[in-house]
């Protein structure tokens, strides 16, 4: 089979942490033929989605060799229309900004009955990270979505005089705020989180289970995969793991299992077959879709190889097409 990535540079990629460089690593084992492009490599011409690709090969270097050898090899550039790839995978690390979306539109263009493509565009742009957890009230904290300080204010209050906010856009932990009652800054954060109250943010309960772990669920096809705990530092509130957090290992829950099962329909529906979910104290906070990541970190405490079972269903997935 062929498959495309549509993702960030290769030379950007952490082999050792990289969820989509595992996928790459697992589809050329398989005997796959692995081709790369970037968002900005793609284009339409008389309606089909064509890209600008190069066949790749990855492999894992030594870290004691890393200086005199890349952990990639690209050849020839070619063009090819996408449907002529067994499957498409949409990679593309947030921002979700306006040439990701545009993006999506192009990629809602691969003919369906030809190629899969993972995650679903429709999907992915109906999907915001932060909000699409709020389509599942039944097992989310208390949240509130609002640019208005006071109302801000008055919800914190109502949670005991703390809360988490966070930008709707953002990624990474970035813009994400643990704010008090006491902090001699909450107005000034608020109005500079709001934008002077023309931004909608998100604000959301402080959960002191936190302090043990915000797990990683990974999810495929709306049943849960595995899952890592990333444990914050001392003087940190947020768990990611460029800011310092720890990843320990864990088991999927029984309450992990009952969120999944409640999202599960909806995923399915939505075409986000490949989902990481960040779960604090038993309550979903957030639904990773557009580069999930977290599988080697979950292989590394775990022994296992998640990216086996996402290539099986990919080739299910793929192979269900061909029958037509």
């Amino acid at each position: 089979m062929r498959f495309a990535f549509v993702m960030d540079p290769l030379d950007r990629v952490l082999p050792d942490k990289d969820t989509t460089f595992v996928f790459m690593l697992e589809s050329l084992r398989r005997g796959h033929e692995v081709y790369h492009c970037q968002p900005g490599d793609l284009f339409l011409d008389h309606a089909t989605p064509h890209a600008r690709l190069r066949r790749a090969e990855v492999c894992r270097v030594p870290a004691s060799e890393r200086e005199t050898q890349r952990h990639y090899q690209l050849f020839e550039e070619r063009i090819a229309r996408l449907d002529w790839f067994e499957a498409v995978f949409m990679r593309k690390d947030p921002p979700f900004d306006l040439a990701y979306f545009f993006t999506t539109h192009l990629l809602s263009l691969v003919d369906g009955r030809r190629s899969l493509v993972l995650n679903h565009p429709r999907g992915l742009r109906e999907a915001n990270e932060k909000l699409y957890a709020l389509n599942f009230p039944e097992v989310i904290p208390a949240t509130l979505v609002s640019n208005d300080p006071v109302r801000l204010k008055a919800f914190m209050e109502e949670q005991g005089g703390e809360m988490i906010i966070k930008p709707l856009g953002g990624c990474g932990g970035a813009g994400v705020f643990h704010l008090h009652r006491s902090d001699r800054n909450l107005n000034a954060l608020l109005e500079m989180a709001t934008a002077n109250g023309a931004q909608l943010i998100m604000a959301q309960r402080y959960l002191p289970a936190v302090r043990q772990g915000d797990k990683r669920l990974i999810v495929l096809n709306g049943e849960p995969l595995g899952g890592v705990l990333r444990v914050p530092r001392e003087d940190e509130h947020r768990g990611n793991i460029h800011v310092g957090g720890t990843c320990v290992r864990t088991e999927v829950t029984a309450r992990d299992r009952e969120i999944c099962a409640q999202l599960a329909p909806r995923l399915r529906a939505d075409g986000l077959y490949f989902v990481g979910l960040d779960i604090i104290g038993g309550h979903l906070t957030e639904v990773n879709v557009t580069s999930p990541t977290g599988v080697q970190e979950i292989n590394a405490l775990n022994a296992t190889c998640l990216e086996a079972p996402v290539l099986d269903f990919v080739e299910h997935r793929v192979a269900t097409l061909a029958r037509g």
